[in-house]
């Protein structure tokens, strides 16, 4: 009996060092993140967090610093083109969301959209086509299901690169082609192209490409969408539809990202292979 008390007393008492262990490295990880070291907070908390036990309330406040570090990780990362790095921050932070639905509200849930959101950038950042594409569809299938938060309810941004010191950002419309082509016209995808300040953020929107609808009246006309460029604050620059640059409903990504690099090094009238 005597044995068994003393077991249990050390268990405990090695819980509870475990657990003071903890709060001591959370409190660290939190002064570093009140301190903008954002990576050294990641460190510290990705260590603590499946250490916690589940039912501390501590485990709460563990899991919302380390969702917040992590998210800025993927961030930093997606903005410096780091993709590699930044997927796997976006999938890691992913994970942590869906966790911290059970513990938080229904805002704190709606980062999951975000996330895929950020998560679809970065395989189009690599190159990863078929991978951006099925993550496209889960936001697709989210707006069908009226899921989505402002901000993503209309379109979302699916890809962002730098070019010749300039920022470049493609956003997608969830609106689909009519049935009646006359009846209104759309841009299914616009790349917005900005200057940028010395700290490499977005200055001034010089121009925008438009992927926009073709008034497609007779069955003569091959294709759905066709290249459009409009000026906002730059000068000496080509603007109007660009004929060379052509696209079905079912849109070639890798061709559409091809021909935006084109157009940004000024080729306007690319022959068609």
């Amino acid at each position: 009996m005597k044995k068994l008390l003393t077991c249990l007393l050390l268990a405990l008492s090695t819980g509870a060092f475990g657990q003071s262990e903890i709060l001591k490295k959370y409190q660290a990880a939190d002064s570093l993140m009140q301190s903008d070291n954002v990576s050294g907070a990641y460190t510290l908390l990705k260590e603590i967090e499946p250490r916690c036990d589940k039912k501390d309330t501590l485990y709460s406040y563990i899991l919302w610093y380390y969702v917040s570090a992590t998210t800025e990780l993927e961030k930093q990362n997606r903005l410096s083109e780091n993709f590699d790095k930044s997927l796997q921050f976006g999938l890691e932070a992913a994970s942590l969301i869906e966790k911290g639905k059970s513990y938080f509200d229904e805002r704190f849930a709606a980062r999951e959209y975000w996330m895929q959101k950020n998560i679809l950038v970065s395989y189009f950042g690599l190159g990863q086509v078929k991978n951006a594409l099925k993550q496209k569809e889960l936001l697709y299938k989210a707006s069908k299901d009226k899921k989505l938060p402002e901000g993503l309810d209309k379109n979302f941004n699916f890809t962002y690169f730098k070019w010749e010191g300039k920022n470049v950002w493609g956003y997608e419309w969830f609106e689909e082609l009519p049935k009646d082509r006359s009846s209104r016209s759309f841009s299914k995808i616009v790349y917005y192209v900005y200057s940028t300040n010395p700290d490499g953020t977005d200055k001034d929107q010089l121009y925008r490409l438009h992927v926009l609808m073709f008034h497609k009246l007779d069955d003569s006309v091959t294709f759905d969408y066709v290249l459009t460029k409009r000026l906002e604050t730059a000068t000496n620059e080509k603007n109007g539809t660009l004929y060379s640059y052509t696209y079905n409903e079912e849109i070639d990504y890798e061709k559409l990202q091809a021909d935006i690099k084109e157009v940004l090094k000024g080729n306007y009238n690319r022959e068609k292979k």
